[in-house]
């Protein structure tokens, strides 16, 4: 695996276009695939679709997990790569993969005697538990596909290889979307199963994707080896991978805790506020895809960079990413309050979930802008080897800021309130992040 001259050298702007297009149709299709969960179990009416709701949080946990193994996956090889230190990439790569099972293995157990405490604490109620256990304990047993998946695509990214990472999202989406009627409604020779059949319409998807992933990494990248590395080399790879995946596994774990405790403050305004809630963060994520997409092809760009000793050009990719986010997101926000009515109706056709949902996109999507700088500051942080600052920026915007803010808000106003409170947190939260990274490439310039 040799370095990517493009990314060393290639004009900046086009190098990340060609970066991110990819990777913004591969986070569509994750999108839609959860969006496709939401929509198809939806139509079996609003406490299942409430249930789903009461997953997220959860779920998102596990998700976040597999974020932060991502992040150090794609630092730790990407960094090697601009350095010209390849030698040792198959060996890492295929540490990394084996660490990733174990540890999801244990996940996947212990998360089925967890499921009923986990969600009598966040407000579902008694005749929520079954349909979220029915979900969860298919969910909890297939998410070591969900995070192999995650991490095959971070190792492809890392070399540069964003077409073959994107494919392999749209594929998982598309098997979802395939299975998802099949199963939850019993189309054909399919049993109904509902809600359950969602949860495993996604076990399948992210298995099959996950053995095309490995073929792609062994075949095209040559980064899977049969060979491991004595006892005490593999745990010295463990230790730099978890130096940057544990505090960025953390900051990401932070974000379902944080939305776990809103969630239980709206269950306080019934089950119409949490489904509608339940939308709200999927149509987040899909508001902001275009800025997901460009901190998933930023740090490698920047971590080969910082690799080969190229402070001025992170600095200058840094810059150009934050004033496009600021642009961006602000025109996303005009769109969606103009679709507001055909976005909600979408969803739901309870008028008391619509209402919420539209609520929901008037206030809160004005602060995406500023949750998009965040991210991106938090993702340069961790490409420049330096994760416990993105950490300290995660936990300013959520314990600080977020839950503190958004239950001030709902104490005082309701649940607009609470809304609004959001789209405070993010922009003072953005302020710091913004600051702390100038601050730190000065200092990086300084000492090249």
């Amino acid at each position: 695996m040799n370095r990517n001259p493009d990314l060393l050298n290639g004009p900046m702007r086009p190098v990340l276009v060609q970066m991110t297009v990819p990777m913004m149709f591969g986070i569509v299709s994750i999108m839609l695939f959860h969006l496709a969960d939401i929509w198809f179990v939806g139509q079996l009416g609003t406490r299942p679709m409430a249930a789903l709701a009461f997953t997220f949080p959860v779920s998102f946990a596990v998700v976040s997990l597999a974020i932060g193994l991502g992040i150090g996956t794609s630092a730790t090889l990407a960094r090697r790569i601009g350095e010209g230190n390849t030698d040792s990439a198959a060996r890492v790569a295929t540490s990394i993969l084996l660490v990733t099972s174990l540890l999801l293995i244990a996940v996947g157990i212990g998360g089925q005697f967890l499921i009923d405490p986990i969600f009598r604490m966040l407000g579902a109620d008694a005749e929520l538990l079954p349909l979220i256990r029915a979900y969860m304990q298919i969910w909890f047993a297939g998410s070591v596909f969900m995070v192999l998946n995650m991490v095959c695509n971070s190792i492809l990214r890392a070399t540069g290889d964003v077409r073959g990472s994107a494919m392999i999202m749209l594929l998982a989406s598309l098997l979802n979307l395939i299975l998802d009627p099949l199963l939850i409604f019993g189309l054909g020779p399919f049993p109904a199963l509902g809600i359950q059949g969602a949860a495993i319409a996604s076990v399948l998807a992210w298995s099959l994707t996950t053995l095309v992933a490995l073929s792609l990494i062994h075949h095209r990248r040559h980064l899977l080896t049969r060979r491991l590395p004595g006892f005490p080399t593999l745990l010295r790879y463990w230790r730099e991978l978890f130096s940057i995946s544990l505090p960025a596994s953390l900051s990401n774990i932070t974000t379902p805790i944080a939305n776990g405790v809103l969630t239980a403050i709206v269950a306080r305004h019934g089950a119409e506020a949490v489904a509608a809630f339940g939308v709200g963060n999927r149509i987040e994520s899909l508001a902001l895809l275009v800025c997901l997409a460009l901190s998933m092809s930023l740090p490698p760009f920047i971590s080969q960079n910082f690799g080969a000793g190229q402070m001025e050009r992170v600095k200058k990719a840094y810059a150009l990413v934050i004033r496009f986010a600021l642009v961006w997101q602000f025109l996303i926000y005009l769109v969606l309050v103009v679709f507001s009515a055909q976005v909600a109706a979408f969803f739901s056709d309870d008028p008391d979930v619509v209402r919420w949902i539209r609520i929901w996109i008037i206030i809160v999507p004005l602060g995406f802008a500023f949750q998009a700088t965040t991210f991106l500051s938090a993702s340069a942080f961790n490409a420049l080897h330096r994760p416990m600052l993105a950490l300290r920026v995660s936990l300013i915007r959520l314990f600080v800021m977020y839950l503190p803010l958004g239950w001030l808000g709902n104490h005082l106003f309701g649940l607009e309130g609470l809304f609004s409170a959001l789209v405070l947190a993010n922009l003072l939260t953005a302020v710091i992040a913004w600051w702390w990274m100038r601050q730190h490439l000065s200092r990086l310039l300084q000492s090249a």
